[in-house]
Parts: C-alpha cells; sequence; structure tokens
C-alpha cells in the first residue's frame, strides 16, 4: 500500500507563496510518477502538475504555468509544489498522486492509483 502525506498548506495572501509537500516512500518515488490536483468548489478535480519517476520530465496546467514548480527530493522521497504569485482563485484542498506508469505525466485523475489526503490552501485577496 502506497502511502502519501501532503503537508505545507494554509493560508497566505495574494501574491504570496507557499510550497507543498508530498512525503512517500522510498519504493513509491523509484516507481511511480507524481502529480498536483487541486479541488475548489463547484469544480471537478483539476490537474496542476506532474513529473516522471526518472527522467524529470515535467507537465503543467497552462493555469499555473509560470508560477508554480514541480519537483522531487530523491533522498527524503518526497515531491514538492512550489506556489508563487498566488490568488485568491487558487484557493482549494490540493492533493498528491501516484501513477504507477513511472514515465507519464498524466493529467486525467483516473491515471493515479493512490492519493494523498490533501491540504487546504486559502490565498486571501
Amino acid at each position: 500500500q502506497v502511502q502519501l502525506v501532503e503537508s505545507g498548506g494554509g493560508l497566505v495572501q495574494a501574491g504570496g507563496s507557499l510550497r507543498l509537500s508530498c512525503a512517500g516512500s522510498k519504493y513509491t518515488f523509484s516507481t511511480y510518477s507524481m502529480g498536483w490536483f487541486r479541488r475548489t468548489p463547484g469544480k471537478e478535480r483539476e490537474f496542476l502538475a506532474a513529473t516522471t519517476s526518472n527522467s524529470g520530465l515535467t507537465s503543467y496546467a497552462d493555469s499555473i504555468k509560470g508560477r508554480f514548480t514541480i519537483s522531487r527530493d530523491y533522498y527524503k522521497n518526497t515531491v514538492y509544489l512550489q506556489m508563487n504569485s498566488l490568488k485568491a482563485e487558487d484557493t482549494g484542498i490540493y492533493s498528491c498522486a501516484a501513477n504507477p506508469n513511472s514515465d507519464a505525466t498524466a493529467r486525467r485523475p483516473t491515471d493515479y492509483t493512490y492519493w494523498g489526503q490533501g491540504t487546504q490552501v486559502t490565498v486571501s485577496s
């Protein structure tokens, strides 16, 4: 069973930054590609960013491109989402997810097998 634990959410003013973390096991990060998604009221789960297991390829949604950066620390078995220039519309519950296709930067939630519990991000305007 793959367990993912997110942290780093909170309340921030518009224009500010937050860094989300997603911790997993060593097996997870050597085997799965990883993605970040968010859920906002009245909307479906939205893809934000993804990174492959070994090649380091990344993919971003247009809505956050240039503001958010996904990265992974293999020694800490952690994936990060650095979020800059935050806007009120970025408010939501952010979740990381693991995709057993290690070379994919998938955008569909159904491509991901394991999910973290989510962390709340609130951006005040």
